[in-house]
C-alpha cells in the first residue's frame, strides 16, 4: 500500500506539472462554457434549460484535453517498460494512475461547475444535480480515456486519434448525466434512474478499463 500511495503522489505531481493539470482543464472548461451564451444569446430561460448539457459537454471536452498525457511521460523516460516487465499487477498500476489523473484534472471540473452554473442562470436544484452527476460520471470518462491512451501510447501523434476512439463510448455517459441533471427541474423522482445508470457505467468502466488498458499497454510494448 505504501508503494501504491507513493505512485499516486508521483502521478498526481506529474499530472499537475505536465500541461498545467487542473489549471489548464478549468481554463478550457471556462472558455467552453462562456462561449455558449455568446452563441445562444441573452435568453436566460434558454440558457437555464441548456445549462446541464453545456456543463457536461465542457467537462467531456476538458477531460479529453489531457488524456493523451496519461502514459506519455512514462513512455518517454522508460518507466512504462519497467512497469510492464516488473511482474507487478499492471491493472492495479493503471487504476492508481487513472485515479491520480482524475483527481488532478476531473475533480477540479466538478468543483468549478457550481461557479460556472451562475453564468448560465441555472436553478440551485439543477446545479446540485449536475454537480452530483459530474462527480459520478467524470471518472467513467477518465477510465474510458485510459483505454484510448493505452491503445495510442505507442503511436506517433496518437493524441489526435484518442478522442475519435473515446467519444463514441463517452456519449452514453453524457446522455444519462444530462438526463439526470435536467430531470430535477421537472420531477425530482425522475433523477434517480439516469443517475444510477451513470453510476453503473462508471462502475462498469472501473471493472473493464484496467484490464483493457493493461492489455493495450502490453501489446504496445511488444
Amino acid at each position: 500500500m505504501r508503494s501504491l500511495a507513493a505512485l499516486f503522489v508521483r502521478e498526481l505531481r506529474l499530472a499537475v506539472r505536465i500541461g498545467g493539470g487542473a489549471l489548464m482543464g478549468v481554463l478550457f472548461y471556462l472558455i467552453v462554457v462562456t462561449t455558449f451564451p455568446f452563441a445562444i444569446g441573452p435568453d436566460l430561460n434558454l440558457l437555464s434549460r441548456l445549462g446541464p448539457a453545456i456543463l457536461w459537454i465542457g467537462a467531456l471536452l476538458s477531460t479529453l484535453l489531457g488524456l493523451d498525457r496519461l502514459f506519455e511521460a512514462d513512455r518517454d523516460d522508460g518507466t512504462l517498460d519497467l512497469m510492464v516487465i516488473s511482474g507487478r499487477s499492471l491493472e492495479l498500476l493503471v487504476i492508481v494512475k487513472a485515479t491520480a489523473h482524475w483527481t488532478a484534472t476531473g475533480l477540479p471540473l466538478v468543483i468549478a461547475a457550481p461557479f460556472l452554473s451562475l453564468l448560465l442562470a441555472m436553478p440551485t436544484d439543477v446545479t446540485l444535480a449536475t454537480v452530483a452527476t459530474l462527480l459520478v460520471g467524470t471518472p467513467a470518462l477518465t477510465l474510458l480515456g485510459a483505454i484510448g491512451a493505452g491503445l495510442t501510447v505507442s503511436l506517433r501523434r496518437g493524441g489526435l486519434l484518442l478522442p475519435i476512439l473515446i467519444l463514441p463510448f463517452a456519449v452514453p455517459v453524457l446522455i444519462f448525466g444530462v438526463a439526470a441533471s435536467t430531470a430535477v427541474a421537472y420531477d425530482v423522482a425522475a433523477f434517480r434512474t439516469p443517475f444510477l445508470l451513470t453510476l453503473a457505467m462508471t462502475l462498469s468502466a472501473a471493472a473493464i478499463s484496467p484490464i483493457a488498458t493493461a492489455a493495450a499497454l502490453r501489446n504496445g510494448i511488444d
